[in-house]
């Protein structure tokens, strides 16, 4: 079941028509963040179900056993100041101003890119992300990294006790949070990512803390022992004297990018725009000589020209290689026991991203080996049209993604058609290709607004069902934008384009194109060719002087 579908039910609606009244239901609060637990806890016990925290025994890793893959072993690497932009004691002291103006003791921190962002570290413990498993605890005097020692190299010992960062053991966090219950810290949550055991653990140690004072109680929890499941109904204290729930100060700042950072993007895309352009070279001549080549096969082989560039770690999410009807599946994945043979006899949809030592990227072409229909000459066009819209969109400060959205969609609703996708997600500068807290996406429930430095994609499409698939993604940076007015006394901001590979024009309708449309279509590409070519050569080069020609201009 695909959670999130039409006619999917949810987990606790699942349980709920499943158990009969009054069950107990484990899980382990490692695995759900404590927003994710306190909502499933409501909705079960509606049913008068109990949700018990199970913190020593992981079923499933019970059944795991020695199969169990080992932890990953890689080590840490430094990420580079002229990279990062600021140092880690710059941005500790900035999160310690932020701590004492929530009157707060410290913040645990277990988002595993605003651990990475903070101290300026990156590792390779997740496919495709830079980052590594750890938990960072900040407070007014000092910082504390749980990881892994035997990850962390004399050179990274170094880089962190420069700026007074301790470590300890990734497992004994557990541990320092009971240590700062018993001193009475107050602490700064995100309840939307730190796991439930931690706020579970802490606010139930503060508890039987408080209780012990008054002489009520005693006990004992701390997994140096043994820490037994418990009921997640056990009493907590929300936004109370010693916890304060948040959206985390470090989301925001990380999502705002230096100027280090974004000179870091934009080289980052141009060398990706050459390795694109090789690619796309090669591919277009095998094709055309019936090479016969499998949607994974194509997938690896860019991966190849990937790895030739300057900086280029890893890719930044699996690439989608869909060919025909497999370009319609969204997320599709291609098995190479049984996946296509890229043809040119439809649409083949690539969207694919790398890593690089200096910046992350994320890009969507979609192509026609052959000739294209009528039919998809029309849905491309206009997918190509709310592209074109959202990357001149021009507004106001404080407004949130959402708003946006209709800007990329108005010209498939034209004609009846749509996405069921954001448009746009927040884009990490070397680290998660997929980053908050803003998005430009249908869902309004997101009102973070779009400021300057944020990093987001523009990427419509349209899905035709078995039969072929469009999208066209570029990644756009916010900037402020000069106009004429500014109504309110407020600033107007626009966006910044950092992809720089051709669309194919063989795919345009440009009876569908207004003027402006057009003019953007060929200054784009004019930028494309000043910016890429002198970057290749050969037959990337003539592949890229023949496909940013222009398009002809329609008359006014």
């Amino acid at each position: 079941m695909r959670s999130g579908n039409i006619g999917v039910p949810t987990t606790t609606e699942w349980l709920n028509e499943v158990l009969p009244s009054g069950c107990k239901i484990g899980v382990d609060p490692f695995l759900f963040s404590y927003d994710t637990a306190e909502e499933m806890k409501a909705a079960v016990s509606k049913n008068n179900h109990e949700l018990v925290f199970i913190y020593d025994c992981n079923l499933v890793d019970e059944i795991w056993g020695e199969s169990r893959p080992k932890p990953p072993f890689k080590p840490i690497r430094v990420h580079d100041i002229k990279y990062a932009g600021v140092d880690v004691s710059s941005k500790l002291s900035t999160l310690r101003s932020e701590l004492i103006e929530a009157s707060c003791t410290a913040i645990v921190i277990s988002m595993l890119d605003e651990v990475a962002w903070l101290l300026n570290l990156r590792g390779s413990d997740v496919p495709h992300s830079p980052v590594f498993y750890s938990y960072l605890v900040v407070s007014y005097t000092g910082a504390t990294l749980f990881v892994d020692a035997n990850k962390v190299t004399e050179e990274v010992l170094v880089h962190l006790s420069k700026a007074g960062v301790q470590l300890r053991p990734y497992e004994a966090i557990l541990s320092e949070i009971e240590s700062l219950s018993d001193q009475g810290a107050k602490l700064l949550f995100d309840p939307s990512t730190v796991n439930a055991a931690i706020v579970h653990l802490f606010n139930s140690a503060s508890n039987r803390h408080l209780h012990r004072s008054e002489n009520k109680v005693k006990g004992n929890i701390g997994r140096g022992t043994h820490l037994e499941s418990t009921t997640a109904d056990a009493p907590v204290q929300v936004n109370g004297h010693n916890t304060l729930f948040k959206i985390s100060p470090i989301s925001l700042s990380k999502a705002l990018k230096n100027e280090a950072e974004i000179k870091g993007m934009r080289n980052a895309h141009l060398r990706d725009a050459a390795a694109l352009a090789e690619f796309w070279a090669w591919l277009e001549d095998e094709v055309h000589k019936n090479m016969n080549l499998t949607e994974a096969e194509v997938a690896q082989k860019l991966l190849e020209f990937r790895r030739k560039q300057f900086g280029f770690i890893g890719t930044s999410f699996e690439t989608i290689s869909g060919y025909g009807a497999n370009g319609a599946i969204i997320h599709y994945r291609s098995n190479p026991e049984s996946c296509s043979i890229v043809g040119d006899k439809n649409l083949f949809l690539l969207d694919s991203g790398g890593q690089y030592v200096d910046g992350t990227t994320d890009i969507t072409r979609t192509v026609h080996f052959g000739d294209p229909s009528d039919r998809q000459k029309e849905c491309f066009t206009r997918v190509l049209q709310g592209h074109i819209a959202l990357d001149q969109a021009i507004f106001p400060e404080r407004t949130p993604g959402f708003v946006l959205d209709v800007l990329a969609r108005s010209s498939l609703w034209k004609i009846g058609l749509d996405y069921r996708h954001g448009t746009g997600h927040g884009v990490g500068a070397a680290l998660n290709v997929h980053e908050g807290p803003q998005s430009i996406s249908f869902r309004y429930g997101n009102m973070i607004s779009l400021q300057m430095g944020m990093i987001v994609s523009n990427e419509p499409g349209y899905y035709e069902d078995h039969s072929f698939g469009i999208r066209i993604e570029n990644l756009l940076h916010v900037k402020e934008e000069r106009v004429p007015n500014n109504f309110g006394g407020i600033r107007y901001l626009g966006f910044e384009r950092l992809t720089f590979v051709p669309i194919q024009s063989k795919l345009v309708d440009c009876s569908l194109l207004s003027f402006a449309e057009t003019k953007w279509c060929n200054e784009y590409h004019s930028e494309v060719w000043e910016k890429v070519s002198p970057l290749v050569e050969g037959a990337a080069q003539e592949w890229l002087w023949k496909n940013t020609r222009p398009l002809p201009l329609p008359q006014q």
